[in-house]
């Protein structure tokens, strides 16, 4: 049975309590039977791995292996990440470069089964690398399972404070932010954006994007977000829009559903 995190309210003041208590929860969970089992086997077994035909053959790597990149449910595309795996990441026209997810563009790269005469597989300290994003990842999973916003709020943090330390240009963060679907969805929801957000040009986006920050957050740049403030601001902001958004979603239901017992009560009356 696997460790079920523990989550006694929803919103900013969950949030609080999961910073208080994850250190615990994570080495709980990490210890849960069917995840040491999973990760040994992984450890245990990747190096056998010459192509990634082999890799999509063994379920149980897959399965640890797409874990890794929050990509679990790609685990019955087995088509579709052989050619992403095959392509490998160094020309243009590779699968995982013309994908406006780039989590397929690091977990192509991770494998190196395109890019290397040898892949990545043979490396001793592979499958370590490998299995310790997957316990991160998973964890986050299960947190998911109880309040997707936490997931989010938690994955955002990890994912920014690796992009904010790229030598990468602010615009390059920017696309690489719109091309990651969970961590577009907490800026998004943060900064007020609405969902038709993503019909517009790409690079009015952009504009958008660099605008609302540094109206909402005081900076328009993602390299703010190697200070844990920064990153701590834009969790908060997302937990709060996210609470607005449920409620005023739960009182539009309300009001629907009166005007329909309305109608229906001025239907049936005959006085």
């Amino acid at each position: 049975m696997t460790y079920q995190p523990i989550l006694p309210t929803s919103g900013y003041s969950g949030w609080l309590f999961l910073q208080r208590t994850r250190e615990t929860q994570e080495t709980a969970f990490q210890e849960s039977p069917q995840i040491q089992r999973d990760t040994e086997y992984f450890e245990e077994n990747i190096s056998n791995i010459q192509t990634a035909a082999d890799l999509v053959k063994d379920h149980r790597l897959l399965s640890v292996a797409l874990g890794a990149f929050g990509l679990d449910e790609d685990i019955g595309n087995k088509f579709f990440i052989q050619k992403i795996l095959e392509d490998g990441s160094l020309t243009d026209d590779a699968l995982a470069n013309r994908l406006s997810d780039k989590r397929y563009l690091e977990f192509t790269k991770a494998f190196g089964f395109g890019d290397f005469a040898i892949p990545r597989t043979q490396l001793s300290t592979f499958g370590e690398e490998i299995t310790d994003a997957y316990h991160i990842r998973q964890f986050e999973v299960a947190l998911g399972e109880q309040d997707n916003n936490m997931r989010l709020a938690v994955g955002s943090k990890r994912e920014l404070a690796e992009l904010s330390s790229n030598s990468m240009s602010e615009d390059a963060k920017w696309f690489t932010v719109m091309g990651n679907p969970p961590l577009r969805q907490v800026f998004e929801t943060a900064l007020g954006l609405p969902q038709s957000f993503g019909t517009l040009d790409i690079d009015k986006q952009l504009e958008v994007f660099k605008e609302r920050a540094d109206s909402i957050l005081g900076d328009g740049s993602i390299s703010q977000f190697s200070d844990e403030g920064a990153q701590e601001e834009l969790v908060r902001q997302f937990l709060f829009r996210s609470e607005l958004n449920l409620q005023s979603a739960n009182v539009q239901s309300g009001q629907t559903a009166l005007t329909l017992l309305q109608n229906s009560v001025s239907r049936f009356s005959f006085f």
